[in-house]
């Protein structure tokens, strides 16, 4: 299988995910032609997904399509940007054995089914050989000056999440992960394999001072909040919503989620109210101050 008959099987599996009305150009040429909208901003961002370490090389490829668009896709909807496009670059080992040409269809038609849910369009990308990774560039647009960002936040506003937390890294706890079947996933399973991007949650997030997706931990996704806000925060233990089989520690330090976190002076409708920022320095869970902690890629 050369290069460019991948590139055809790739399109064909991706199907009418591949386009959408914004598109021009997509997949087939030197780079894609997009048409922006007039008095939105531009908002990107890309993640690189690694065998092994973001994903078992043994799970499903749809699975792992579908896993590594949705959490891309996050950061767009941390931002209160809604989603257009998206790039993906494939570093593949030579194919044969378990990283067949079926393997990259199946890696693709879950990307497809995720571009789908959250009405992307997959309009281009890169095939290279070297040891297995994705890389997903993700690109949408908001409102001009209506960007969410971490820096916003002010004492006396509350914490919100926009679901349950934990689940994700209890499949993980329990490697759970390393034997699933695409069709009868537990609750566990489908909390790391199908997290959703929480565009649904928009409204909220407009209406937020700030928010951050939860991507390696609750505690230490807040703590990037404080750091740029300038706030302290306290939490209650009781109201954090656990995901199935959860536990506490999950769903503080265990990452994975991708649920948003937002602050805001308004009533959440789509969220649970789990604290408030405050004037006063630290992180407090339950009035006592608590270490942060969380998923680091180059931890010591």
């Amino acid at each position: 299988m050369n290069e460019f008959a991948l590139i055809g099987d790739i399109a064909q599996a991706l199907g009418n995910s591949a386009t959408a009305p914004w598109v021009h150009v997509g997949i087939g040429d030197d780079a894609a032609v997009l048409q922006p909208r007039a008095g939105f901003d531009a908002v990107a961002s890309i993640d690189t997904l690694v065998a092994d370490v973001h994903f078992p090389m043994s799970a499903p490829a749809e699975l792992i399509g579908y896993r590594a668009l949705m959490v891309s896709l996050s950061d767009l909807a941390a931002m209160a940007a809604l989603p257009r496009y998206a790039l993906v670059a494939l570093t593949l080992p030579e194919l044969g054995g378990q990283i067949s040409t079926q393997w990259v269809q199946q890696l693709a038609q879950g990307m497809a089914m995720a571009a789908a849910d959250t009405g992307t369009a997959l309009c281009g990308g890169n095939l290279t050989k070297g040891a297995l990774s994705i890389s997903v560039s993700v690109h949408g647009e908001v409102e001009q000056g209506q960007a969410k960002l971490r820096s916003s936040g002010e004492p006396g506003q509350r914490l919100f999440v926009t679901g349950a937390l934990g689940g994700a890294a209890a499949c993980l706890r329990q490697q759970q992960h390393l034997s699933v079947a695409p069709d009868a996933l537990s609750a566990m399973q489908d909390a790391y394999y199908r997290p959703q991007a929480r565009f649904d949650c928009r409204p909220d997030i407009q209406a937020a001072s700030c928010a951050i997706d939860i991507s390696d931990g609750l505690l230490q996704d807040l703590n990037h909040v404080l750091q740029a806000s300038g706030c302290g925060a306290d939490l209650r233990a009781a109201a954090i919503p656990l995901g199935a089989g959860a536990t506490l520690e999950d769903a503080l330090s265990g990452g994975d989620d991708y649920q948003l976190l937002f602050a805001s002076a308004e009533p959440g409708t789509a969220g649970v109210c789990i604290g408030e920022l405050s004037s006063e320095p630290g992180l407090r869970l339950d009035g006592k101050d608590v270490e942060i902690h969380g998923y680091q890629h180059f931890s010591a």
